[in-house]
């Protein structure tokens, strides 16, 4: 199935490309700009990163608007030697899903009127999205950001990560209580055309998703349509429903 959607979450300012330097901290990266000058740059990736932040490695930045943040940039884009972009920042995501959902735009999920991101859930826990309608159960939605590859093949996770088989817990839990709950992944590269999981890397995580795939969650993968002025929700890749 081929969904495309004909909107675009754009960035706020135009992007300004350099070559990394070295990523540091996690959440810092020094990189080269093409005008010649250096700077230190926010990086809001908190994963391995694998694959990617190499050194001399092409990358987008984007100028922060808020005059109060620490570094004047933050990194958004990597750009491959084939000229594939791949999406650094992992909070887009959620953005690109939230305006997919408003505007009704992913099949299956248009009926739903009401849309509140960063639900409260279990105890200290936070889903993405909760989606209401007038009749009918509700439906749970948590977004997973996906960059790493191999070959052809999106793979999450790229790291351990505790915090995302907890996730599938909480929504086996939603099924059990007779809700719809989706654990969605947003691809966030452009060249690849599969997805898969990383169970050489997580395989607590993946019986985990074992688990709650057998016990009713629903699962969705689609591409992002990524450029240098934004990103749009692409091409359904996966779909698994109860």
């Amino acid at each position: 199935m081929l969904f495309y959607v004909e909107f675009m979450i754009n960035f706020k300012s135009p992007l300004v490309s350099g070559s990394l330097i070295k990523r540091y901290k996690r959440f810092l990266a020094d990189v080269l700009l093409d005008s010649g000058h250096v700077v230190t740059a926010h990086c809001p990736n908190p994963g391995s990163m694998k694959g990617l932040a190499l050194k001399d490695e092409k990358i987008w930045l984007e100028k922060n608007t808020n005059h109060k943040a620490k570094l004047s940039y933050g990194w958004r884009l990597s750009e491959l030697k084939d000229k594939s972009l791949v999406v650094v920042d992992t909070t887009l995501a959620n953005k690109v899903i939230y305006k997919a959902l408003k505007e009704k735009c992913i099949p299956g999920l248009e009926s739903y009127d009401e849309v509140k991101p960063e639900i409260k859930y279990g105890q200290n826990s936070r889903l993405d999205f909760f989606l209401g309608r007038n009749s009918g159960p509700p439906c749970y939605l948590e977004v997973k950001s996906v960059s790493m590859a191999r070959g052809n093949t999106a793979i999450f996770p790229d790291s351990i990560t505790k915090r995302g088989a907890k996730h599938l817990g909480e929504l086996r839990k939603i099924v059990s209580e007779g809700n719809r709950a989706i654990i969605f992944y947003l691809i966030q590269r452009t060249d690849v055309s599969e997805w898969d999981l990383a169970c050489d890397i997580d395989k607590n995580y993946c019986n985990a998703f074992k688990e709650a795939s057998d016990s009713g969650v629903e699962v969705m993968a689609y591409k992002s349509n990524i450029s240098i002025e934004g990103i749009k929700l692409g091409e359904e890749l996966f779909r698994r429903k109860v």
